[in-house]
């Protein structure tokens, strides 16, 4: 793994590590060179805070009012919350608060805990703390009193120089607290808030969000490489792409769009578990082949090695009658996303999203070709690409490139909603599942409307409408043929 990391660039190596996890990524030689080349007090200074904070840790420069740490569990919230009020501790006669979701959370987290301010003290100057009394009291009469912000009428009265809020995202009284802290947060010449905080999508959390002029720290619990490798590969296992997941482990503020056609919550019931690294077979095909589901990027570059498509080995058995990919080709020649998305049916009749291989900011034959690959790598039977923008030229485009390819285009008489509605009342009956974690469809997915808005990523639900093509390619009832007898 150290040698990963190493290969890094240097300007994303200053961003996502402290100096001392930089230290530790040089050559054993560069390393003792350089540590011998440093002042005594320098070499100090890397085993302490200055050393080992991550450039995300630290407060922001500015004349800011909220500072808002929203990022996964294990990420270093909480100390950089204690180093923060430490630094502003230094200074004489401060009033600070301590506001937690309970005071007995205030205190065991934020006070007494492995990476709370008594432990965060080091060799400074070592405040009284007195718990009965809930107060802090440094040498220099700097005073920070613990709060409950399921007691809101506490805050109201008392003025501060500065606050520190912890998981601000699961606060009873929420708005009430907040609101009575910030009337209250008024003492010197400029008071400040820092909130940590895992989010939920709460009103406060909202609120906090929207401000104007607030600065936003967002990180990952894998951003922290102090933590046991194994733990976060487990949870990520677990939880990786799934919505609790990007709101625990990456930090993700995720809100259900009103009149959405898929809510988060239908998204997660179906979701097959445990399918995510799975073995796909064809039924009938002759044997098993290897299929794998492609993890998604909402920052699609403009590279065709981007197409994912064989981006996880398969464990569990899928069988597969038939395999569609639905197309969403961009209207422009050389910006918008290509949605590319690849579903199946399977022995069961389920119709099955199992890729997302979208591609961006590709000229027509750099797309066609994303298509041409995704189509080899799932044995496609079928193409279904949507040809309302370019008409005839979109195929053409397609069989320029392979000119077997088993192309059907499709020209939309509805809109993308009235399109998509059918296909989500499947998902609502159990006929159509996710066979993974797909963190950009599933985002389009739940900005699309019963009422035809749009309120997800980008301009239009490119990776959305691709696999209603597909799936309703796949499901949609066909008519039966009548014969006369004469």
């Amino acid at each position: 793994m150290i040698d990963t990391l190493r290969a890094l660039p240097e300007a994303e190596k200053e961003t996502r590590f402290s100096p001392f996890e930089r230290v530790a990524m040089m050559p054993t030689e560069a390393r003792a060179r350089f540590l011998d080349s440093l002042p005594p007090a320098l070499r100090e200074e890397l085993d302490h805070w200055g050393g080992a904070a991550r450039s995300a840790q630290g407060a922001p420069d500015g004349a800011w009012r909220v500072w808002l740490v929203m990022a996964g569990r294990g990420f270093g919230k909480t100390r950089a919350g204690a180093e923060w009020v430490l630094d502003q501790a230094e200074a004489p006669g401060r009033r600070i608060a301590l506001v937690g979701a309970t005071e007995d959370e205030a205190r065991a987290v934020m006070v007494e805990g492995p990476s709370g301010l008594l432990a965060c003290v080091g060799d400074g100057a070592r405040p009284d703390w007195e718990p009965s009394l809930g107060r802090l009291t440094w040498p220099g009469g700097t005073v920070a009193r613990l709060y409950s912000a399921a007691n809101a009428e506490a805050l109201r009265g008392p003025e501060h120089d500065f606050a520190w809020c912890d998981e601000v995202g699961k606060w009873a009284s929420a708005d009430a607290a907040w609101d009575n802290l910030m009337f209250g947060l008024r003492r010197g010449p400029h008071p400040q808030v820092l909130a940590t905080t895992t989010p939920r999508a709460t009103p406060l959390m909202r609120r906090i969000a929207a401000l104007p002029g607030l600065v936003k720290t967002k990180g990952r619990t894998a951003d922290n490489l102090a933590l046991a490798r194994s733990v976060v590969d487990h949870v990520t296992g677990l939880y990786g792409g799934t919505r609790l997941g990007r709101q625990e482990l990456d930090g993700e503020l995720i809100e259900d769009v009103e009149g959405s056609l898929w809510p988060r919550a239908l998204i997660e019931r179906c979701r097959l578990r445990g399918i995510g690294d799975s073995h796909l077979s064809r039924g009938g095909g002759g044997g098993d082949s290897h299929f794998s589901h492609g993890s998604d990027d909402s920052n699609a570059t403009a590279r065709e090695s981007d197409c994912p498509l064989s981006a996880r080995e398969s464990d569990c058995p899928l069988a597969l009658r038939r395999v569609v990919i639905g197309v969403d080709p961009p209207a422009t020649a050389g910006g918008d996303a290509c949605g590319i998305v690849v579903c199946g049916v399977g022995e069961d009749g389920i119709g099955y999203v199992l890729a997302d291989a979208t591609v961006a900011g590709l000229r027509p034959e750099g797309w066609a070709r994303a298509v041409v690959r995704a189509a080899a790598a799932w044995d496609a039977d079928r193409v279904v690409i949507e040809t309302n923008q370019g008409g005839d030229m979109v195929e053409s485009v397609l069989r320029s490139v392979d000119c077997l390819l088993p192309v059907r285009p499709a020209r939309a008489v509805k809109g993308k909603a009235a399109r998509a509605e059918p296909v989500a009342a499947w998902f609502e009956q159990g006929k159509a599942k996710l066979a993974g974690t797909f963190p950009a469809l599933e985002d389009e997915l739940a900005g699309m409307t019963i009422d035809g808005r749009y309120e997800g990523p980008g301009r239009s639900p490119d990776r959305a409408d691709a696999m209603v093509w597909a799936l309703t390619e796949l499901l949609r009832e066909r008519p039966v043929p009548r014969f006369a007898f004469l």
